[in-house]
């Protein structure tokens, strides 16, 4: 994996421009701190922070192409999982290659293709190719988004990049927050409106598209879409098949010249990975590392509940044993958790999950001391439909986001003159509406199915974002690639339009996948019911966001005051939160997690030095 960055301007003389594309790029050097390279002409300047994966000498960006009478360059941020399948087409067409890289396959697909290459690729990138004679820049991302992608229009030119921060150190670009900006964070937050880069004048190009610069102007196209249409296989033949789809997705993601791992935590979706990692490596005569994350005090002050029935440790111990692996168990202190608030914005360079992504970031810093490549089982639920909002009357009946019901709670924390501005219920509604008009219908549903479905892909396209982008930025700020098999698009293809009955088969969430996976797996894990991320339930790290909040608006410059209401805000640190549910985001966001977002939106609002035009 890798950080890209670029400055496309049809008036400037951008080869005296190295100074600014060296501060856009030394933003990225986590993602990409083994090498570094930049290219610059009169109309383009691109820069690439790599981190090495895969043939080390020949995969150096930016890479360059002269064929067909024009002259190509490319930059590229993720890992194609079918390099050879297309490098063997592309012999057959005529084309030579100088190295074994999925870079120089991408580069060749792109020269003999265009955009079509896009239907061709199996894996997760962001990557731009400028092609120097025509003076036309393309933009592309993954189907399902896994890897980002933002640009920033100029008067007279564009810019790009693998993450905001980098677009924001150009100095034409200015960190303004409007007011859907701010509703973005206060109302759909942590989630993000696909397409929306929250600053003014930032856009996010979305999972499935490319875009097109040129100076006749800008394009953005679609390339992928989830299609409906009826399903025909029978219960054996659609589980035969997911399986097929699963364990091809988990054997092409373990290429890697670099030591890999998965993250492991005795669920079904991370131990259906570590089962096929492990079997691959061991054909290889290889030893397959497992690492998992646990928080101190959680062993006296967990409580089960219906959204997190167990702990996690007797289920890793379990798998582990079970698959003979080399597990590294991290723990993870309230304190540092706590510390970790604030690189864990500046990764996200978002008001992100709290400690959820702090937690990722710290154990992602762990595992790179002993792995450069991490498998995980993210998306999964999303696909199979295994969260609670699948199963819950209320959530699937709710005209809203399912994981975020209770809008009232969120506009309560707004200051009362804030609230014509952002028009909370107007907002959230028409976001929740254009999603729902997105869906690709199946004719002749049922009411329920279809409800399901939008459902399906209100997860699939409004809920996994987050956690994707969680993934990426956490993990490439500890310069660890993590891939994540169940977001292969021809599985999520397929299991779209598996029937509910079957997807939840024999009454259990994700049941269809349980049957693909029955001789892979443990009993016990086959059939232990979902539990998501582990968080930390101990009452320290309360104390800590706590009194940090309240120092904060004790504060008087703090610009949280000019956004909150003080009144709710002090009463709301009043609560006891082992008694007082404020369910913020999903199954993990509540009162201490709602504590620790203000904290960085404080910071963020700060630092980032954001000018507010609300």
């Amino acid at each position: 994996m890798c950080g890209i960055s670029g400055w496309i301007d049809w008036e400037a003389d951008l080869t005296q421009s190295a100074n600014i594309l060296q501060r856009m790029g030394n933003t990225l050097t986590a993602r990409g701190p083994d090498e570094e390279g930049y290219y610059f002409s009169y109309s383009a300047a691109l820069v690439h922070k790599r981190l090495v994966v895969i043939d080390p000498t020949g995969g150096k960006q930016p890479m360059q192409r002269l064929e067909k009478g024009q002259h190509f360059v490319l930059v590229y941020n993720g890992e194609l999982y079918n390099t050879e399948e297309i490098r063997s087409e592309l012999l057959a067409a005529g084309y030579r290659f100088f190295s074994y890289s999925d870079t120089e396959v991408l580069l060749l697909a792109f020269i003999h293709w265009g955009a079509a290459c896009l239907d061709k690729l199996n894996g997760i990138f962001a990557f731009a190719v400028w092609n120097e004679t025509t003076r036309t820049l393309f933009l592309a991302r993954d189907h399902l988004g896994v890897k980002p992608l933002f640009y920033y229009p100029l008067a007279s030119g564009l810019l790009f990049a693998s993450e905001p921060k980098s677009i924001l150190a150009h100095p034409a670009v200015k960190p303004v927050l409007t007011a859907e900006g701010l509703a973005e964070i206060f109302l759909i937050g942590p989630a993000r409106t696909p397409g929306y880069g929250v600053f003014k004048g930032m856009y996010e190009l979305k999972p499935g598209h490319y875009l097109v610069y040129s100076p006749q102007g800008l394009e953005v196209q679609p390339y992928w879409q989830l299609t409906s249409f009826p399903h025909q296989d029978n219960l054996l033949e659609t589980s035969a098949r997911v399986r097929s789809l699963f364990i091809d997705a988990v054997q092409r993601q373990l290429i890697s010249d670099v030591p890999r791992c998965t993250l492991l935590s005795g669920g079904l979706d991370s131990t259906a990975i570590t089962a096929i990692a492990a079997r691959t490596l061991t054909q290889k005569g290889e030893e397959l590392q497992t690492f998992s994350i646990d928080y101190c005090g959680n062993d006296q002050y967990f409580q089960p509940s219906s959204f997190v029935p167990d702990d996690d440790n007797r289920w890793i111990k379990i798998a582990s044993e079970h698959y003979n692996t080399s597990h590294h168990r991290v723990l993870l202190h309230s304190e540092d958790l706590y510390n970790a608030l604030i690189p864990a914005l500046t990764a996200r360079d978002y008001p992100g999950m709290a400690d959820i992504d702090s937690s990722l970031l710290l154990f992602s810093q762990e595992i790179k001391k002993r792995a450069t490549v991490g498998l995980s089982g993210e998306c999964a639920d999303e696909v199979f439909g295994g969260y609670p909002w699948f199963h819950r009357p209320d959530a699937i009946q709710a005209n809203t986001f399912p994981w975020s019901l209770n809008l009232d709670l969120r506009t309560k924390l707004l200051k009362p003159g804030l609230l014509p501005k952002l028009k909370p219920y107007q907002y959230v509604n028409e976001r929740y509406q254009a999603a729902l008009a997105e869906v690709p219908r199946l004719a002749g549903e049922s009411p329920e199915a279809a409800r399901l479905r939008e459902i399906a892909y209100l997860s699939l396209t409004r809920f996994m974002p987050t956690l994707l982008d969680r993934k990426d930025r956490m993990t490439m700020a500890a310069s660890l690639e993590v891939r994540v098999p169940f977001c292969d698009h021809r599985l999520v293809q397929y299991a779209w339009n598996i029937p509910w009955e079957l997807k939840n088969y024999g009454g259990q969430a994700k049941g269809i996948l349980r049957l693909a996976l029955k001789d892979l797996l443990p009993e016990s894990i086959l059939n232990r019911k979902k539990s998501p991320y582990p968080k930390t339930h101990n009452p320290g790290y309360y104390q800590l966001v706590r009194t940090d909040l309240s120092q904060i608006l004790a504060r008087k410059t703090s610009p949280l005051r000019e956004i909150v209401d003080l009144d709710y805000l002090s009463f709301l640190l009043e609560q006891d939160p082992g008694r007082f549910s404020y369910p913020w985001f999903g199954q993990l966001m509540n009162l201490p997690q709602l504590f620790a977002y203000l904290i960085q939106i404080n910071y963020w609002l700060e630092h980032y030095r954001i000018q507010l035009e609300v």
